[in-house]
């Protein structure tokens, strides 16, 4: 009896928090869901009306959507193999004892304390710029035509930044699991003549492995939702060659003025969102098992 009244008072304690996080979460994607079911132009909000699910069939039938989609999973994508790989070089270069090792570390980690939208301008015209940019510079120095990165190559171009600004977080997560291997594994394998190579493979990688799991999810959720960067650089250009769903999202609530629409896409946003956690949920599940 005296459990059960434990758990009951326990749950009577956090009931207020719960509650508060559920209306959190809930109201805005209840206001989100209701104006997508309406015609709402923002320069005409006189003229709204219920329209059905006319705002979702606009929405993914329009020319960008498919494109935007495309975008979106390559930005993710590119952005996980570059941190991760990276990531464990880096990791397994700074567990190692070195000279100056507190204040590599602590470069390494610099980029993750930067805002995104400083950390793309600082790229886009202190090294991007195809006029004065250190690359430009550069490529004159050695004789060669300067190369317009934002131009020619935009979406490999906020892949690069945003790994930039993600790489810190994946070199921690890794140092961190890399640095809780018994040393006495390694010291075995080594007196038995395994390479370094194959101590990395069969010793070093599979005790990453949870921690590279935590990594792309959680990575994975906020990448999904990058904005800032493209709009600071690439305005979603040239075209649409990097607009993704977030910004395709952005353009049609406030540069076409259609809140009904913006708010369908958001809504498609948020179920794609989900699709692809549940996915890796179920990977890093069986990965874990």
């Amino acid at each position: 009896m005296a459990t059960q009244a434990s758990r009951s008072a326990a749950r009577l304690m956090i009931s207020p928090t719960v509650i508060l996080l559920f209306l959190w979460m809930a109201i805005p994607l209840g206001t989100t869901i209701y104006y997508s079911l309406q015609r709402y132009q923002l320069l005409y909000p006189d003229r709204s009306g219920f329209v059905g699910l006319r705002n979702y069939t606009r929405f993914v039938l329009s020319p960008g959507f498919g494109g935007a989609v495309a975008n979106t999973l390559i930005l993710v994508l590119g952005v996980l193999i570059v941190t991760v790989v990276l990531g464990i070089l880096i990791a397994l270069l700074i567990d190692r004892p070195i000279w100056g090792q507190g204040p590599v570390r602590i470069l390494v980690i610099s980029p993750f304390f930067i805002m995104p939208p400083v950390s793309a301008l600082i790229w886009k015209n202190m090294f991007f710029n195809p006029s004065n940019g250190l690359f430009a510079e550069a490529a004159k120095y050695v004789g060669m035509a300067p190369y317009d990165f934002l131009g020619q190559a935009p979406l490999a171009s906020i892949i690069f930044i945003v790994s930039w600004e993600w790489l810190p977080f994946a070199t921690l997560i890794l140092l961190t699991a890399l640095q809780s291997l018994d040393g006495e594994q390694l010291e075995a394998a080594e007196m038995d003549g395994a390479p370094p190579l194959s101590r990395f493979w069969y010793i070093m990688l599979p005790h990453m492995s949870r921690a590279i799991t935590v990594v792309v999810l959680i990575q994975t959720i906020f990448l999904l939702g990058v904005f800032g960067e493209i709009l600071v650089t690439t305005n979603g250009g040239p075209g649409t060659a990097s607009t993704t769903l977030p910004f395709l999202i952005y353009k049609e609530a406030l540069l076409d003025f259609d809140a009904g629409t913006a708010a369908a896409g958001g809504v498609v946003a948020v179920i794609l969102a989900n699709i692809v956690a549940i996915f890796l949920m179920k990977a890093i599940g069986k990965n874990l098992d």
